[in-house]
């Protein structure tokens, strides 16, 4: 049945249907924040960064070596053994390679031995036979820059060789050192040496090794490393800086399943990674499907976290890998194991480990507090037996040293003694988005949280999207919050090498000579004034579920002087207006030096790349007329920081 409606009822609907919708669309949210009440200081070790030998993050990444496979040791101890990437230059009429242990180093006693077969009726080619190393997808090699390059040779008669980086187009030599010695003098392994100065660019060269001399000569322990890594320490600068610049008050290494292994035989292995580099045996990631030469091994780990200003936090292996379990029963040589490793790390330079230590160029202990007994293995039937074992061992010799369970204590207390527990979670957006209030339910007293491995990932992550930093920005604030339970956070992966993605998205991407940092490793860059600083209390009144804050206040370490930072997240496809309105303030808000940060983007799937470096990446502007109370507006998923000078 229809009714009819009189024009003037009609025209009042509409003026009141177009008033509803105004007043909906310019509602307007308020965060409320309390600078005097309830307060409490952010652990110090809040936030932190997590390193896992995963896309040759450090093998052809953060750890400058440029030649991969240079003990080729990476084909197997037995022999004849695969030994990609070289390649041979030269045919085999000219030149047989192959594989035998005769190596001087007992670790690893796989050597290369070339049979030179050129002779007056059969001359080699123009430039020598020899072979030649790509390193991880091509060296970068810079011109001005020096290049230390450090080979084990023997030889059966006169040795004549030529070591030189090589451009990947023309094969022009970028620099070249001659070596050259009598029979007598290199008939056992001789150690040589060299530094190489670059007289143009490539970002793709090789390193060969060549001669056009008949007879037999052997090599091991092919390295070159660029001379200008941090402090000389062997890092890579640009890769060093990027993690610097998120200033991580911890550094947990080195993984991650990569501790564990596929199986216990291809774990990592603290002992095998620490003493001269030319006697590290290396070993077969099984987990993410490369070798290494463990050159980032143990001691690296250690430096790296001082250098970057770091605590480090130890994760070591347990008995445990992803396939196979010591019984309890047998586990005293891993529990030694770790407990050498303590001593290595923070022991005296007198002590036996300690003096290793020593001998590797650091005398002092390093400060080692945390310590996590493996990774991700509570459900394993073994896990807890053995950890008690294990906990009750490290707190026996040291009792200051802090020990990390894989057991989530985020829904209940735990049945073992910890002093933090470890917690990941890889998930979408809108859950991640969700979980700002995770541990807001979470037991107040016993172990605190660490959350080590936290990612938005798969769809809705792409290789690092706008989507998935502003989910978990809002992750990162709701562990803000309840930072008096969650004392430690790290994003994961840290690393990927463009060439090869085991595991996407990440924080920082690179390849041979550029880097950029993803959304997710910019959103990060907003929370590196909360180690330390003082949490506020903060109310939020709204009617959309799209937004989450917080609010703190630090002391500028340029400057010296406090600041108030909010943060907001919008997770919504709409702007959103927002009033903020701080209390309790000793004195006014001062109106000039306030900033804005913004993080944001016209599509939620945008993502960076080597062209496009910072397409999503903070924007940075002076806050006009800054005060405790102001009307702000909020993109569309967008992460916003306020900065107001007290």
């Amino acid at each position: 049945m229809q009714t009819s409606m009189s024009l003037p009822i009609k025209i009042c609907l509409l003026y009141l249907t177009c008033l509803t919708v105004s007043c909906f669309a310019e509602q307007t949210s308020t965060l409320i924040v309390d600078a005097k009440g309830s307060v409490r200081k952010i652990p110090d070790t809040f936030f932190g960064a997590f390193f896992e030998e995963i896309n040759h993050a450090g093998a052809g990444g953060l750890w400058a070596e440029l030649v991969r496979n240079r003990g080729f040791e990476a084909g197997g101890p037995n022999v004849p053994s695969n030994i990609f990437p070289w390649s041979i230059i030269g045919d085999d009429s000219t030149i047989l390679v192959s594989t035998d242990r005769t190596s001087c180093f007992e670790r690893n006693k796989v050597a290369l031995r070339m049979n030179i077969l050129c002779n007056e009726s059969n001359p080699c080619p123009a430039g020598g036979v020899g072979i030649s190393n790509p390193g991880f997808w091509g060296m970068n090699i810079e011109k001005g820059q020096k290049y230390k390059v450090v080979f084990y040779v023997k030889a059966r008669g006169r040795l004549d060789l030529d070591v030189s980086f090589v451009g990947s187009v023309s094969g022009a030599k970028l620099a070249s050192q001659n070596f050259r010695a009598p029979g007598q003098n290199i008939s056992m392994w001789t150690r040589m040496e060299t530094i190489l100065e670059a007289n143009d660019t490539n970002r793709n060269a090789s390193l060969q090794i060549t001669t056009s001399n008949r007879g037999v000569v052997w090599l091991d322990q092919v390295s070159a490393m660029p001379l200008d890594t941090f402090k000389g320490h062997g890092y890579r600068k640009d890769l060093f800086q990027m993690v610097a610049d998120l200033k991580p008050n911890f550094f947990r290494f080195p993984g991650g399943c990569y501790v564990e292994g596929n199986y216990l035989r291809n774990a990592f292995r603290w002992k095998d990674t620490v003493g001269p580099w030319e006697e590290r045996p290396g070993h077969f990631n099984d987990v993410w499907n490369y070798w290494t030469d463990d050159g980032f091994g143990f001691f690296e780990g250690l430096q790296f976290a001082e250098d970057v200003g770091a605590l480090p936090t130890w994760v070591f292996n347990n008995g445990l890998s992803l396939n196979d379990e010591v019984n309890t029963s047998a586990i005293a040589p891993f529990i030694q194991e770790a407990l050498d490793g303590i001593e290595f790390a923070r022991g005296s330079p007198k002590s036996q480990w300690g003096s290793l230590r020593a001998s590797m160029g650091h005398p002092e202990p390093f400060d080692l507090r945390i310590v996590a007994i493996g990774n991700e293995e509570c459900g394993m039937p073994k896990y807890q037996a053995n950890y008690l074992k294990f906990h009750a061992a490290i707190k026996q010799a040291y009792p200051d040293i802090q020990i990390i369970t894989n057991c989530d204590g985020s829904k209940k207390p735990l049945d073992h003694p910890a002093d933090l527990y470890d917690f990941h979670i890889y998930t979408n957006a809108t859950d991640m988005f969700s979980k700002s209030t995770k541990f807001d339910d979470a037991p107040r007293s016993g172990p605190k949280a660490f959350v080590s491995e936290y990612a938005v990932w798969k769809d809705d992550a792409g290789n690092g999207t706008l989507l998935a930093a502003v989910a978990e920005a809002a992750f990162l604030i709701g562990l803000e919050r309840n930072s008096d339970v969650v004392h430690m956070v790290s994003y994961a992966p840290l690393f990927v090498n463009t060439n090869d993605r085991k595991w996407t998205p990440d924080a920082i991407v690179f390849d041979s000579h550029q880097h950029y940092g993803t959304p997710s490793y910019w959103v990060q860059h907003l929370f590196t004034t909360s180690s330390g600083a003082t949490l506020l209390n903060t109310t939020l009144q709204t009617s959309t579920d799209s937004l989450v804050a917080s609010a703190i206040e630090y002391t500028n370490p340029k400057d010296k002087k406090n600041y108030l930072r909010i943060k907001v997240v919008n997770f919504g496809s709409d702007q959103q207006n927002l009033r903020f309105s701080i209390s309790g303030l000793t004195s006014n808000v001062q109106q000039s030096g306030a900033a804005k940060t913004v993080l944001t983007g016209p599509n939620v799937k945008e993502e960076n790349s080597f062209s496009e470096p910072n397409k999503i990446a903070p924007q940075h502007s002076s806050l006009e007329d800054a005060s405790g109370d102001m009307n702000v507006v909020l993109a569309p998923y967008s992460v916003t920081s306020f900065d107001l000078l007290k």
